[in-house]
């Protein structure tokens, strides 16, 4: 793995990544002790404003490692069992057998079987991830939305099982981490997000990094562009949106320099026990929302690169923004990206996203990120 960073290699991968069609892109890329930030593009296609590498976005489910990282803080102080049902400790929620079979960890893993609420939150949206057969309606009609949590949870628990508790491979689902928020915040007896807040992110010294207070994002920000797979043509900005419909497992906003500060502590074992970490790290198959097979600990992405060894971490989207952030096993080399549109791909005649431009350069910036 190499030590060095060469600015200009990164600083030309961010502009080819904004010239084949992504309005603007921001990053952090470290190795041992050196750091480059870097910023290509524009955080408003209107005025031209351009983007800054310290600007504030939503990450979108970057958010489950803090939520998974808050629940085995509860596990290394005694108040959860990994392996105990969530029957046992929200029994309204997951009833019955359902509650007896499927445990903390499955919730955390994805192998829970609890199919995704957000097609039935969202009725335009209903065929997902069917995409040909949906619309993008459903987005201006709830921006701003507010949904209760337990809404959205029985939404989940109604909707047909997407596997057996426990089996391979799990199914990516938002489910699963509302209920591990409930879960916080019955054993905590606070909000799950000033919970995570108080005890993952002040502790880790996160300056930038927050939930949000009503619909905005406080703080220099790019807008938030969604193409829905080109039904939104221009891509609409979605910045200012309700984020209930995620709730705390994925409506958390920060920095590039706060992912990079997160994941590096987290891997070093400063946030939660060494065994706890060694759990985050026991890896099943998951099949991802865009139906890829991932390597998924408890919230932890696992990346192997040829010839450059193991990264962890994760990445997210919300309406028009994304954001990725990877850090190697040792600990050294550390990427952190965030871009500002979503579903930049077109459909072919039986729903397929095509490839783009966007998807060649945004693989060689985060190949030249992690590697070298």
């Amino acid at each position: 793995m190499t030590n060095t960073l060469d600015p200009a290699k990164l600083q030309t991968a961010l502009e080819t990544l904004h010239r084949a069609g992504m309005p603007g892109v921001f990053a952090e890329i470290r190795d041992s002790s050196q750091t480059w930030c870097g910023a290509a593009g524009v955080a408003d296609l209107a005025t031209g404003r351009p983007v800054a590498a310290d600007m504030r976005h939503r990450v979108g489910s970057i958010t489950k490692t803090f939520t998974a990282a808050a629940v085995l803080r509860q596990v290394d102080s005694g108040a959860i069992d990994l392996d105990t049902p969530i029957g046992h400790y929200l029994p309204r929620l997951v009833p019955g057998e359902r509650g007896a079979a499927i445990t903390v960890r499955m919730l955390i893993n994805h192998t829970s079987g609890l199919a995704e609420y957000l097609p039935h939150a969202y009725p335009s949206l209903a065929a997902f991830p069917v995409l040909a057969k949906t619309t993008p309606q459903s987005l201006d009609d709830n921006r701003f939305t507010r949904f209760h949590a337990t809404e959205l949870i029985a939404m989940g628990v109604a909707a047909p099982a997407t596997g057996t508790p426990g089996g391979a491979p799990g199914v990516y689902s938002n489910t699963n981490y509302l209920l591990l928020c409930e879960l916080l915040e019955s054993v905590a007896g606070t909000s799950a997000e000033k919970y995570i807040t108080s005890d993952i992110i002040e502790r880790a010294g996160l300056r930038d990094t927050g939930f949000p207070d009503g619909t905005e994002i406080d703080g220099p920000h790019s807008l938030h562009y969604e193409s829905w797979f080109g039904m939104i043509d221009p891509p609409r900005d979605y910045s200012v949106f309700d984020m209930s419909w995620v709730g705390p497992s994925a409506s958390l906003i920060s920095t590039v320099a706060d992912l990079n500060r997160f994941f590096g502590l987290l891997l070093a074992g400063e946030i939660i026990s060494r065994s706890s970490l060694a759990e985050m790290q026991r890896t099943v198959p998951v099949i991802s929302f865009e139906g890829k097979t991932i390597e998924y600990g408890l919230g932890l992405h696992k990346l192997t690169v040829p010839h450059h060894g193991i990264f962890w971490g994760h990445d997210g989207s919300v309406w028009g923004g994304g954001a990725i952030s990877m850090t190697s096993a040792d600990g050294n080399r550390q990427m952190s990206i965030a871009v500002n549109l979503q579903r930049w791909n077109q459909l072919d005649a039986v729903g397929r996203p095509q490839p783009h431009p966007i998807d060649h350069a945004l693989q060689a910036l985060i190949q030249l990120a992690l590697c070298g």
